[in-house]
Order: structure tokens, then C-alpha cells, then sequence
């Protein structure tokens, strides 16, 4: 279930520059003035180049389809809206629109598995989402496979109920469990819970969380899964958007024919969910297993459609969701009072949630920064925003549209935008309304706005460090249960046989032509810094990636989490500007600058567009090149790090991978650290300004970086541009540091190390090994297939096993690492607590049995392999992958164009060989088993499994603050 849609420049995925979690931009005292301003291309040029084209047609069973052209690349996503959502259950059964969501994936009378079909034609992992309003469906195909998506997304529309078992929905049942159970296991994992109660009475449809109740989700019966199908799920409620390689002359006969005989349904009944005023402010006190005490401030807000919404979106943008917020300035800045601050606006059809947070400073009064939060929230009601920051919150906004144009499936692309315009507003581009919309605010509207609305009772919530005493299992549901009885659970009573409907063919899938991956252009600039470009002109956008040869294992020349320190500070002041201004010329220019830290690779990356790109390179070479270290800067980031690692700390799934690569790698070798780069307490609250300044000189600097761009933009056009910002770079006299990545590593000792975390409702296993061999080593492909075969793939073994057969756990995964140095095999896996030794004998049974009870077969090997091929322009539609695929190429020794031969290569596997790479490198001797549960209930389990069990305290377990 996904919580959000938002979508984000920071989530970029490159597989060789990993992000740093977003953190807050932090500045120092006013620093020298900054050089002058960027001058960024006016908003309305910006707006104009946000368009989506349409197509619209109905057919007579009320289906509303939506097409958009996009033939950059020959894939179409399908995009199916379901208008019912979580706030149309009724008492007694919250969690079951997210339930039933589950149930559309497990097969219907004509298709047995909907994933099977579709991942060996080439899509894109099936998924789905449900949310208050709403419940989607979402796979990007190849075109020649648009008709066998239509054919089983209409089965499942039309043709469900008879294929629904009471085993499927026992079966789903216990993973949606195990989904609640690995959300409410996180810090702060209880906070939506007592959010819908603080804001709302009991029955209002927006009170209950999507996920519901434990008791609830026990009650469920084939009996409301049919209620709820014949009610809900009929054609006339649904909105299907086709958008990429289709027209609507192609799309609308395969409509037509697997939708047209679907008979249309009752609509949806519509339910009475506006805001709610409180009748006074309203507080709540909640202690968590946190390392820091969280601050919110929350009002319920208008639904949509109302005119203040998209005013109070930009307020709360200015007031703490840009990283030059108000709130930022203020409480992180200039009174260090917190280490990291926010605020946003959760947007629903009939509601929506207007919520700040602050997480409070070790060592601050609680009360003063409270005190402080609230003079701040104030204080821009009183004010108002500049014109300045509403027109930095505004391009903020319409360039994220811009970038969003990428990609035209999944839950935030193109068909998402059109079909959520069509669900909520009646018009599929009700985006561009909205961005024109935004565009012509002005201050006074958005002051008048957040006056309105955030002038009315609060509701405050904390969250303070302390022993749980809230148990997640009974929050979530409608509200009463203190007064009224749970629903009795489900008694499994067989329902009337239905009868099945008329026998239905799968359509023939169409081949796949050649994968058309960008052609890579080399450059050297004056200074020798070498420059790769595969250009993409389809958005004007620009992706720049600065890669230098360092990543958290150059930490072993220095002292842990010193990269991630260095990298972080560069956005917190230049030698002509401090953080504010970095922040603010970022906003106005539409560009995003973030740093990363790997295992490989410290990186920093600009998202530009295009019109943009040259100040947008002159402020990325500002922070990179003259960066000012000043000492108030970098304490508080350090100050940040020191709470990001307490935070990971009390993750248990962040803190079980921190534990297992210092296991694995031994302190002797580079990568033998926490695998976050966080480093420990102790090492980062050493860290100085000096200290960066000689890691800089290692690491940070022209003779160490490649500059690998993807996007609008031409190489004639972009090396004068990167001359006039970089090629000035000098390096310094001394050498550049190596790292010494054939150090050795220790010899396996396969054992359990159990972390006690107190009541946690599930427990984190992390396993790994450290394979034979480098991440350049060539030729490794069979290696890839057979762990997609074991584990990285929905359909994986592992994760059939435990989640879908045995419904312990909400989802298990498998990856073999590719790092420069020694790759290693890790297997990931959150299960309830009760099944902890169960799932642990279950995994090692799944690993040992591959090959050697059951090999490879037919449907496996053909989905890692022609399944693979096919999918290959997913694997590579935006610019962020083909950026993270050249980046990869580059620190793996590949050549520029590997991923055009992966075709050849997988067509060269055969399954022996699928079959001798799992038996040499995927069993599980040698495996280091780390555990983070609760103790008591874990390790009685451990015993039977023939393994030593070591009990082990998290890595840094105490709160250190810098000096």
C-alpha cells in the first residue's frame, strides 16, 4: 500500500550513487554576499512547457478511458482508477478496501496468477494502491503486450468473484497483517493513527487508517469481498488511462472488446467527509522507542476542489517545505532548536491534512523550541509571504510537473496525473489548471487562506523517547472500541458456489524490437575532467551526476561517516553564499542539488531544466568548488548526522543492515562499516572543520571526478558550459588517495546475532555472505538471473514462500551487491515475531533446495530471461535510469553500451547455467544471520536451528552530540 503519491526530484534512483536520506538544508550565520542571482527563465515559460494531450471516450457501460501518445519509447502504462477508497468502509470492516486490493492480484476465472503473465511479457512489477479515496492499479507494458494487460485487467473487473478462495483471502489476510505490523514496528510507527483521531469524531470517513484494524481485517468474510465487488468494482466507477506508445484509433477496439461486455454497476456511494473544526485545541502525549522527541502541529483542511487549496499547498511550502522555509531558517538555522523541520499538505477529495513537524534538538527545552514552532506559524499568518517565496514556492512546484513528464505509467506519471483530473475534478487536465492556477497567486491569497484554515484549533501531538505503550494491533479502526465489541471474527462459512462466467483466451503478446539505449559521447575538459553524455530530448530537463572515487569505504582513510559529513556540508555555505541562499537560487531556478553517499561513489547531482542549465551549473561549481566549512555549519550537521544515526538506530530494518556489513567485511576492510555511511557517534562528534578540509583535498577535487549528464541538452552546448563552471578546477599538489579494496575479509562464521528490540511485533532478519569475487568481474549475468529466480522478484521463491503461501511476512527479498570490490549476497526479510525461527529454517530450505531439489523451470527461466528482455525500455525510460546505468557502467568496467548487449547475453544463459550459479553462490552456508526482535519472544526459537546464537548491542547504541 503506498501512504503517499508525492512525488520527488531526491527520489531518483541510481544504482551506483545512492542519495543520502533527505536531510535539512542547514546554513551558518549571514556569510559574504552572494555572487548575483541566477537568472532563471520567466514561470510562465516554465508553466507552458507542462502539457499532457488527451484523448477521451466512453463507452456504454460508463468506462471512462483516457489515452495519451508518448513514443519515445514502446511501452504504455495502464493506469486503473477505482473510485472507492478506504473512506467508503463501513463499522466493523475498516482495512478492507486495502485488503480487497490485495485479492485483485491473486488470480481471477480466466488468469490464475496476474502476475505471472505479465512479468514474462516484459512489464513492469503489477502494483496497486489504495487510499482514502481511491483504490489504482498500475503496470507499464511493451506495446505488443498493451492487449494482454487490457484482457486481465478486464477479468479482474469483470470476471473475479468465482477464482476467490476462503484460502486466498486467508492467505492475503495474514500479509496485510504483516504489512500493518511492519509499519507500526517503526519509530514513530503509530503517529497516523492518533493523527485521524485527533482531527476527527468517531465515523468520520477520514478518521480510520487505510490499513485498519487488526480486529477488523480478522473479520472480513467471502461475504464482503463479494458485497464489496458487486458494490463497487463495476466499469461506470473506473477511470482508464492508456498513456505512451498507443493512440486512441489503436486503444479503443481492445477496450471495446475485453470492456465492452463488463455490465455497468451501482455507483459508488458517496459519502458526507469535509473538514472538521475542533471545539477547542486538542493535545496528545505518546512515548515510542525514539531517539528524539517529534513535535506536530496538524488542522484538518479543505477537500480539492475548494479555492484555498492549492493557496494553503504553497504556504505550508513556504513555511517548511522548502529547504529555505521559514521554519528552516528559524528553528534549524538561526536558533538551532531543531535538527530537522516540516510541513505539508496530504490533499484528498473531500479533506485534507495540513501537518507540521519539528524534531527537537538533543539537549533544547522541549518547551522553547515548541514555543518557537509556534511563533513561526504566527508569524507568516500575520505576515504573509514575500513575493519572492511564493514565486521560488511556485517554480518549486511546476518543476517537479516538469520532470514528472518522464514517465508514463506507474503511481505519478502522465496516465496517474490525467486519470486522478478525471476522478476528482471531471477533467483530465485539471494539472494545468492548477499550475496556471499557482502561478497567478498572490501573498495576500495565501496569507488570507492559512488564516482561515490555520487559525482554527490545533491539534498538537508529541512524541517523546520512552517504553511503547500503545500497542498498533488495536489503533487504526473506527474509533469506539473502548465502548463497543469487536467484530466477531470470520467464521470461514463456505459461500453459495458461484457459477464461473464464459471461458476467455489470453491474446497473443507481439514481439519486442531492440532495446534503443542512448548512445554515450566522451569529452575531456581543459583540467582533464572526463565528461559523458547521452543526450534525451524528452523533457527538457538535465541531469548532471559528479562522481568522485570515494563513497563511505574511503572512510577507512579517514574515520567513519567522515564522506557523509563532507558531502552534506557543501550545501551548507560557499565562500559567497550561506545555505538560505543556496537553498533560494535552487527554488528560483527550478533545480535540485543533492549529494550522496555509497559505497563507491560520494556524488553530488543537479536536476536542472534545460532552459536553466547554465546558472544551475554556475551554483552546482559554487558548492563544489569553494566550500566554506565554517565552523557553526558544520556542527550542525554534524549535529544532524549524530541524529540521523540514533534515528537508524531505532529503525529495526535500518539498524539490522548497519550491523551486518561490519560482520561480514570485518573492520579491515574498507567496506566493513555500517552500510547507511553514517559512521558511529563517537568518530562524527570528533569530526572537525579541519578535518573535512583534509578529506576534502583527498577526495573532493578535479583529478578524482567523472561527470556523467543525461538529458536536453547537446555536447556542443553542454562543454563550454561545464568549461566556464569547471574546467578552471585545479587540483591540489598533494595525491589523490586510493583505497585499498582487495584488503582482505574474514573467514565466514555462520551464526544468529540477536539484537533485543523490546515488543517489537515483528522481527528484521538480515543475512549475508561475502561472495568470491569483485564487482568487475565480467560475464556474471547467470548470477543475476538465478538470484531474480530466488529472491529479487515478487515472484521470487523466497517471497511466494513467506508471503504469499505462508503470509508471514509482507515481503522477502534477495540481492547480490555490485560494488567495485567484493559483491555479497544479502537476503532481507521482516516477519512476525511468532514465525521469526520458522522463517529462518524456511529461507535457509528455500536457498539449499535451489538447485538441488528443484531447479530452474520453464516459467522461471523464461521470465529471467525473455521477461527481462522485454522489459528492458522500462528498465531504462527516464533519464534518471539511463544516468544510473552509465554510472554503473563506469565503476563496474563496462562498456558504454552493455545494456543494449544484455538481450545477447541473457539469450546465452541456459538454465544449467541459471542452475550452476545458484548452486555455487546462492546456498546458505556461511550465511551471518543478524536478528532484531524481541528477545524474549525470538530467541527460544532460535535453538532448534543448529547455529550459534551471539547476542549483540546495536552498533553505537548511545546518543552522542557534537560539540
Amino acid at each position: 500500500m503506498r501512504r503517499t503519491l508525492a512525488a520527488s526530484l531526491l527520489a531518483i534512483a541510481l544504482s551506483a550513487c545512492a542519495a543520502n536520506p533527505g536531510a535539512p538544508l542547514a546554513s551558518a550565520p549571514p556569510a559574504p554576499q552572494a555572487s548575483s542571482a541566477p537568472q532563471p527563465a520567466p514561470l510562465s515559460e516554465l508553466v507552458s512547457r507542462v502539457d499532457i494531450p488527451y484523448e477521451k471516450f466512453v463507452l456504454a457501460n460508463g468506462l471512462t478511458v483516457l489515452v495519451h501518445t508518448d513514443r519515445k519509447s514502446p511501452i504504455v502504462g495502464v493506469t486503473t482508477y477505482y473510485r472507492v477508497g478506504s473512506k467508503h468502509e463501513p463499522k466493523g470492516r475498516t482495512g478492507f478496501a486495502h485488503l480487497f486490493e490485495h485479492l485483485m492480484f491473486g488470480g481471477s476465472e480466466n488468469v490464475p496468477n496476474f502476475d505471472v503473465p505479465l512479468e514474462g511479457a516484459g512489464s513492469t512489477p503489477t502494483n496497486g494502491s489504495t487510499w482514502y479515496d481511491r483504490t489504482n492499479y498500475v503496470e507499464t507494458v511493451p506495446t505488443g503486450a498493451v492487449g494482454l494487460a487490457l484482457f486481465m485487467e478486464s477479468d479482474r473487473m469483470g470476471h473475479l468473484l468465482g477464482a476467490v478462495t476462503q484460502d486466498k483471502l486467508d492467505k492475503q489476510r495474514s500479509v496485510v497483517k504483516n504489512e500493518k505490523r511492519q509499519g507500526d514496528n517503526e519509530p514513530y510507527g503509530l503517529v497516523e493513527y492518533a493523527i485521524g483521531d485527533g482531527l476527527f469524531p468517531v465515523g468520520h470517513p477520514y478518521r480510520h487508517a487505510t490499513i485498519g484494524s487488526m480486529a477488523d481485517l480478522d473479520a472480513a468474510s467471502l461475504s464482503d469481498v463479494r458485497s464489496w465487488f458487486t458494490g463497487n468494482y463495476a466499469p461506470n466507477n473506473v477511470v482508464l488511462a492508456l498513456s505512451g506508445d498507443i493512440d486512441a484509433a489503436t486503444a479503443r477496439p481492445l477496450v471495446e472488446k475485453w470492456f465492452g461486455d463488463i455490465p455497468r454497476g451501482p455507483a459508488v456511494t458517496k459519502v458526507e467527509a469535509g473538514p472538521v473544526t475542533l471545539p477547542a485545541p486538542v493535545k496528545r502525549e505518546m512515548t515510542d522507542q525514539v531517539p528524539l522527541t517529534r513535535i506536530y502541529r496538524v488542522w484538518s483542511g479543505p477537500g480539492m476542489a475548494d479555492p484555498d487549496s492549492l493557496s494553503l499547498d504553497l504556504g505550508m511550502k513556504v513555511l517548511g517545505g522548502l529547504a529555505s522555509s521559514r521554519l528552516d531558517n528559524e528553528l534549524v538555522r538561526a536558533k538551532a532548536l531543531a535538527v530537522s523541520v516540516s510541513a505539508n499538505v496530504l490533499q484528498f477529495e473531500q479533506t485534507s491534512f495540513l501537518q507540521v513537524q519539528m524534531d527537537v534538538k538533543p539537549g533544547v527545552e522541549r518547551a522553547t523550541a515548541e514555543a518557537a514552532l509556534d511563533a513561526e506559524i504566527a508569524r507568516l499568518m500575520q505576515q504573509g509571504p514575500s513575493e519572492d517565496e511564493l514565486r521560488r514556492a511556485a517554480t518549486t512546484a511546476v518543476s517537479g510537473q516538469i520532470f514528472a513528464l518522464e514517465q508514463v505509467g506507474g503511481f505519478s506519471g502522465k496516465g496517474a496525473q490525467l486519470a486522478e483530473g478525471e476522478l476528482y475534478a471531471g477533467d483530465p487536465a485539471q494539472f494545468k489548471k492548477d499550475l496556471n492556477r499557482i502561478a497567478a497567486l498572490t501573498p495576500a491569497e495565501v496569507q488570507s487562506a492559512m488564516q482561515r484554515w490555520m487559525s482554527r484549533p490545533v491539534f498538537a501531538l508529541a512524541v517523546t523517547p520512552g517504553e511503547r505503550t500503545e500497542k498498533g494491533e488495536t489503533m487504526g479502526g473506527w474509533g469506539d472500541e473502548a465502548t463497543s465489541p469487536p467484530p466477531k471474527p470470520d467464521a470461514r462459512k463456505p459461500a453459495p458456489k458461484l457459477k464461473a462466467g464464459p471461458k476467455r483466451e489470453f491474446p497473443p503478446v507481439d514481439a519486442v524490437g531492440n532495446l534503443d539505449f542512448p548512445k554515450a559521447e566522451r569529452a575531456v575538459l581543459s583540467n582533464g575532467i572526463p565528461v559523458v553524455l547521452a543526450r534525451r530530448s524528452g523533457t527538457p530537463t538535465v541531469l548532471v551526476n559528479l562522481s568522485f572515487d570515494a563513497g563511505y569505504a574511503a572512510d577507512a582513510l579517514d574515520s567513519p561517516g567522515t564522506q557523509r559529513l563532507l558531502f552534506d556540508v557543501l550545501e551548507e555555505g560557499t565562500e559567497t553564499r550561506d545555505a538560505t541562499q543556496i537553498a533560494e537560487d535552487q527554488e528560483r531556478l527550478g533545480a535540485q542539488i543533492s549529494t550522496g553517499t555509497g559505497i563507491d561513489s560520494s556524488t553530488v547531482m543537479l536536476a536542472a531544466l534545460a532552459p536553466n542549465l547554465a546558472p544551475s551549473l554556475d551554483l552546482l561549481a559554487d558548492i563544489v568548488r569553494r566550500p566554506a566549512f565554517r565552523e557553526t555549519d558544520v556542527k550542525r550537521a554534524r549535529d544532524q548526522q549524530l541524529a540521523a544515526i540514533a534515528q537508524a538506530n531505532a529503525s529495526p530494518s535500518a539498524l539490522a543492515s548497519r550491523t551486518l556489513s561490519p560482520i561480514l567485511f570485518g573492520p579491515a576492510h574498507p567496506y566493513g562499516q555500517p552500510a547507511d555511511g553514517l559512521g558511529d557517534g563517537k568518530s562524527v562528534s570528533a569530526l572537525s572543520p579541519a578535518a573535512l578540509r583534509v578529506a576534502q583535498a583527498k577526495w573532493l577535487r578535479p583529478d578524482n571526478v567523472t561527470i556523467t549528464v543525461v538529458g536536453d541538452v547537446t555536447m556542443e552546448q553542454l562543454k563550454p558550459l561545464l568549461e566556464a563552471s569547471l574546467g578552471t578546477w585545479t587540483a591540489p599538489l598533494s595525491l589523490r588517495a586510493i583505497k585499498s579494496l582487495d584488503a582482505a575479509v574474514p573467514a565466514p562464521q555462520p551464526r544468529i546475532v540477536l539484537i533485543d528490540r523490546p515488543g517489537s511485533p515483528q522481527s528484521v532478519i538480515v543475512a549475508g555472505r561475502v561472495l568470491p569475487f569483485t564487482g568487475r568481474q565480467q560475464g556474471m549475468e547467470a548470477l543475476d538471473l538465478a538470484n531474480e529466480v530466488l529472491g529479487n522478484n515478487f515472484l521470487s521463491r523466497l517471497n511466494l514462500d513467506l508471503r504469499e503461501d505462508k503470509g508471514w511476512s509482507y515481503g522477502v527479498r534477495s540481492a547480490v551487491r555490485s560494488p567495485k570490490g567484493p559483491r555479497s549476497l544479502v537476503v532481507s526479510a521482516p516477519v512476525q515475531s511468532d514465525k521469526t525461527g520458522a522463517a529462518i529454517a524456511a529461507i535457509r530450505a528455500q536457498m539449499a533446495g535451489f538447485p538441488n531439489k528443484r531447479g530452474v523451470d520453464a516459467t522461471e527461466f523464461a521470465r529471467a530471461t525473455d521477461g527481462n528482455i522485454r522489459g528492458l525500455p522500462n528498465r531504462y525510460e527516464t533519464n534518471g535510469q539511463v544516468l544510473g546505468a552509465l554510472v554503473s557502467n563506469q565503476l563496474l568496467g563496462r562498456p558504454d553500451d552493455y545494456q543494449a548487449t544484455l538481450p545477447t547475453r541473457y539469450r546465452a544463459i541456459d538454465r544449467k547455467a541459471i542452475d550452476d550459479a545458484a548452486r555455487a553462490h546462492l546456498q546458505p552456508d556461511g550465511l551471518v544471520i543478524v536478528v532484531v526482535g524481541d528477545r524474549k519472544s525470538v530467541e527460544p526459537q532460535l535453538k532448534g536451528l543448529g547455529l550459534p546464537v551471539e547476542l549483540m548491542s546495536p552498533v553505537d547504541s548511545g546518543q552522542t552530540t557534537g560539540e
